[in-house]
This record gives structure tokens, C-alpha cells and sequence, in this order.
């Protein structure tokens, strides 16, 4: 699988020797949380997975070389049954999700670390990482952080109904991609759908909303686009990815030095 992560900042290029001079207290470990899936005609299976790896290499990169921070290698497989189905997607359980990041925070922490976020990149996996940062903490008193998608990036050029509905294989995604791996993107392969109209508001939404209903990709979109990546530039790519890295950055160095107000 492709890397952006710096070599310096890659924890499985270490040595285990190397691992135990690092200061056990202050080090923070993040584990990228992606999937394997369809993402329609024209985006590669591996386009979570991919996101989660440009996105968080680039904010790696700015951070001070003082600062003993280090990404794990990735679980790329996750709850992905929205798109079973289409041929390609590589899903898990809940149940075994869950269980796999419950077994690497137990390894964190009989390692002697104290911390660790999960940077998530992947819709179907989000419940399931709220549920698990909660239960590491409960469970082997980690001080545990979560962390979703490309916070700080403007997307000043997208329409509201892309924003809104176009979340899966969409624009965004499609714009990020033509930037960090063009080569995997065919753009004469895009096709359309939305599961939702902004202009047409219904009370059940299909998610973020007090109210939801539950649905199948296959619901909705037969070539698994959910969002329309017609607009999609590799030059907002580059300009939302690098605004994203600015603010994942802050938020990663922000959790390293974090302290808890009632000092827990």
C-alpha cells in the first residue's frame, strides 16, 4: 500500500529496541482506522485507507521532529456491510472491528504506553470507534482521543448538496485522489447519485440528524457513488489536503500535550 507517513514517524520501522527508549508517558500512538470498499466506477477500493494515509502523512510531516509521535500501521478493513455486495468490498463484523482495536490498545498498553488516538476515515466505522476510545479508556486507563476525515479544509468551491450528500466516492474524495495517486482515478468512469436532496428536506435523514433512516448502498446508487465527482480538481485536492494537514497537525500536537482539567 501506498505511504505518505515519514519514515521517522512510521512506528512499525522501528526497532523494538528503539521502541523501548521511547518516554512511555508522553508518546502518542495513532491508529488509522480505514476499509477496503467499492467506491464506484472510478476510485480504487483502497480510497479510505488511501484518504486516512495522505491526509495524516502530510500533518506528520509538519509536526516538531522533537516530539516522540508515531502512526501505526493501519487497520484497513472495517464494518463496511453498507456495500456488500459490490464486488471488491472487504467488510468486517462489528464485533470483530471491535475486538481488533480492543487487542491493539491492550498491546499499546502492556507496552507501557499512555496514549493513543484513532484517526478515522471511514463513515461505517465512526460508532464504532466513539464505542472503543470510550471502552480503552475504561478499560486500561489509556488516555485515548478520536479524530474523523479532513478537518479545516474549506471546500469553498462545493455546492451545498455535495457537501451535504456527496460522501462517498464524491467529489472531495475524488478531487484528493486526482492529487495523491492520479493513476488510480478514471475519470472518464464518473457517474452520480444522491441518497438525499438538500432543496427537498424529508424529517428522516439518512444520518446525522435526530432522526435517521437506515440504508444500503445498493439502496440508492448502483455504481456505489453516493455524491458527484464531476467537479473534482487535482488543484483542490492539493489546497484542501494541505488545509486539512494544517488543522490535523494542531489537533495531533494538541492531543499530545493535552491535560484533562480535573487532572483525571
Amino acid at each position: 500500500m501506498k505511504t505518505w507517513i515519514p519514515d521517522r514517524r512510521n512506528f512499525a520501522y522501528l526497532t523494538w529496541k528503539q521502541v523501548d527508549a521511547l518516554p512511555r508517558e508522553s508518546t502518542l500512538l495513532i491508529l488509522p482506522t480505514a476499509a477496503i470498499e467499492q467506491h464506484g466506477h472510478h476510485l480504487p477500493l483502497a480510497t479510505d485507507t488511501l484518504l486516512n494515509n495522505l491526509l495524516l502523512g502530510h500533518a506528520l510531516e509538519l509536526l516538531d521532529d522533537a516530539l516522540p509521535i508515531y502512526a501505526l500501521p493501519p487497520i484497513c478493513y472495517g464494518k463496511s456491510n453498507e456495500h456488500l455486495g459490490y464486488p471488491g468490498t472487504l467488510s468486517v463484523s462489528a464485533t470483530t472491528f471491535m475486538a481488533v482495536v480492543r487487542d491493539l490498545g491492550a498491546s499499546v498498553h502492556a507496552g507501557g504506553f499512555r496514549k493513543l488516538a484513532l484517526y478515522n476515515s471511514h463513515g461505517g466505522n465512526t460508532s464504532l470507534v466513539d464505542v472503543m476510545a470510550r471502552d480503552l479508556r475504561a478499560e486500561f486507563g489509556l488516555r485515548t482521543f478520536t479524530l474523523f476525515g479532513s478537518p479545516g479544509a474549506s471546500f469553498d468551491t462545493v455546492s451545498k448538496q455535495e457537501l451535504t450528500y456527496g460522501f462517498h466516492a464524491g467529489e472531495i474524495e475524488t478531487a484528493l485522489l486526482l492529487h495523491g495517486t492520479p493513476d488510480l482515478v478514471h475519470q472518464d468512469q464518473y457517474t452520480s447519485h444522491y441518497i438525499a436532496r438538500v432543496d427537498q428536506p424529508e424529517l428522516l435523514k439518512p444520518e446525522g440528524s435526530h432522526a435517521n433512516f437506515a440504508w444500503l448502498t445498493r439502496d440508492i446508487a448502483p455504481s456505489g457513488v453516493m455524491g458527484d465527482p464531476a467537479a473534482a480538481t487535482a488543484e483542490n485536492g492539493e489546497r484542501w489536503l494541505k488545509e486539512s494537514a494544517r488543522e490535523i497537525a494542531k489537533i495531533i500536537e494538541a492531543m499530545y500535550h493535552f491535560v484533562p482539567r480535573h487532572d483525571a
